[in-house]
């Protein structure tokens, strides 16, 4: 019955932990080009989704380059463009999901890693439907940049 309590207690932490990995990348980024950042968080159903919370500029812009016309007139602030993320503990990754980019209007397929230190994040993936058109960027971990 002791060894039963201890593998329960050990099973406990090591779900515990993978958990607190997996929300990792919960928190605020900041793009390469340090004109926008993004707020990933976890929702209810164990996705991860993001949406534009700061610009340097043109903070009232639309979304002129959707290709969904009705869409074009959406402001960019506040737009969820990280959609249907999940973690994979086996390759430690987040995937599944899409990016939606609106300075081109494209949307990716696209896995999502953190750097060593966790305070990189990796992206890499394709155009939805274009494997051909490929593209990486890393984003940095910043504070809150409404405050």
């Amino acid at each position: 019955m002791k060894h039963f309590a201890l593998f329960v207690f050990f099973l406990f932490i090591f779900l515990l932990n993978s958990n607190a990995q997996s929300d990792d990348i919960c928190g605020y980024w900041l793009t390469l080009k340090g004109n926008t950042q993004i707020q990933i968080i976890k929702a209810n159903n164990d996705m991860y989704y993001g949406k534009i919370v700061w610009l340097r500029v043109h903070k009232d812009r639309p979304d002129y380059k959707n290709p969904i016309e009705k869409f074009r007139t959406r402001k960019i602030l506040g737009l969820q463009i990280i959609n249907n993320f999940v973690f994979n503990p086996e390759s430690n990754c987040y995937e599944k999901g899409t990016i939606y980019d609106p300075e081109i209007g494209y949307t990716y397929m696209v896995k999502i890693w953190l750097g060593e230190n966790k305070n990189i994040l990796k992206l890499k993936g394709h155009v939805v439907g274009m494997k051909l058109l490929n593209r990486e960027s890393k984003w940095v971990r910043e504070y809150d940049l409404r405050k």
